[in-house]
């Protein structure tokens, strides 16, 4: 998101910022709501971001449509959102499921469940991934998001946090891509709270602490920031270790060198 879009998103997200922690989690229940209501009305989406209104034309159309619907704290939200200026109506919409996701983590961050946040997203993603029933459905945009969020739900009910599936849910619905890009750009954003990179980590074995403690220490002097380490156990590895951080990935893994052997030798 770029230009006037990227300062609109920012306005939002400030004002989740300020939203209180015990109800930031009803605050993000509430936009999605707005998300999906909005997605399914075009016109409506259109007037909040057509620069020829006013804003209080803007704010007004909101109350109309949502008053009674949502709570104080998700007006302001939304207020702030149509105070800004769109390129594109999508851009609206995309920004408040971003805003969804920040009010989520201000949740957990409250509760001191940030960290849990992070890595239960991932595990939960990694959950997926290796399922290939539940990675069709929830990847398959013919299935239905209630029936989508029904298996998550039973899949994960009592093993994440409320907001760990409240966030699974919304990625399932995928809305700016597949499952697992959505689930990716939300973590990103939870890790980025705290301006945390996060590094994806294969390895053919689990680390122990000591060393996904100098691990992580090593990444973070070499970025300049914080790192949210991510570790995926592949035997196929085995050997060496692959890290992706971002677009960057730096794969000194045996079998990737084996690899490269085998194709010097044919070649």
């Amino acid at each position: 998101m770029r230009g006037s879009s990227a300062k609109s998103l920012d306005a939002t997200l400030s004002a989740v910022s300020a939203v209180p922690g015990p109800s930031a989690a009803e605050v993000g229940t509430e936009l999605f709501g707005v998300v999906e209501a909005l997605d399914g009305a075009v016109a409506a989406r259109r007037l909040l971001t057509d620069p020829s209104i006013e804003t209080e034309g803007k704010r007004s159309l909101v109350a109309g449509i949502f008053g009674g619907k949502v709570g104080a704290a998700t007006t302001s939200v939304l207020d702030a959102a149509v105070s800004g200026r769109w390129a594109a109506g999508r851009d609206l919409t995309d920004s408040l499921e971003l805003a969804g996701v920040a009010a989520f983590t201000r949740s957990a961050d409250a509760a001191g469940q940030g960290e849990e946040l992070e890595n239960e997203l991932f595990e939960a993603g990694q959950v997926v991934h290796g399922s290939p029933e539940l990675r069709q459905v929830v990847s398959d945009p013919s299935v239905a998001p209630e029936r989508k969020a029904s298996l998550l739900k039973d899949v994960f009910t009592g093993k994440v946090s409320d907001a760990t599936l409240a966030l699974l849910t919304q990625a399932s619905v995928a809305r700016t891509g597949s499952f697992e890009r959505v689930l990716d750009r939300f973590s990103k954003q939870v890790a980025a709270r705290e301006d945390r990179l996060i590094a994806v980590v294969r390895v053919a074995y689990e680390l122990d602490d000591a060393e996904r403690d100098r691990l992580a220490a090593a990444l973070s002097s070499r970025y300049g920031r914080a790192i949210q380490l991510n570790t995926v156990v592949d035997p196929t590895v085995i050997g060496g270790i692959a890290v992706s951080v971002g677009d960057e990935v730096v794969d000194a893994t045996m079998s990737t060198r084996l690899e490269a052997a085998r194709r010097r030798i044919a070649g």
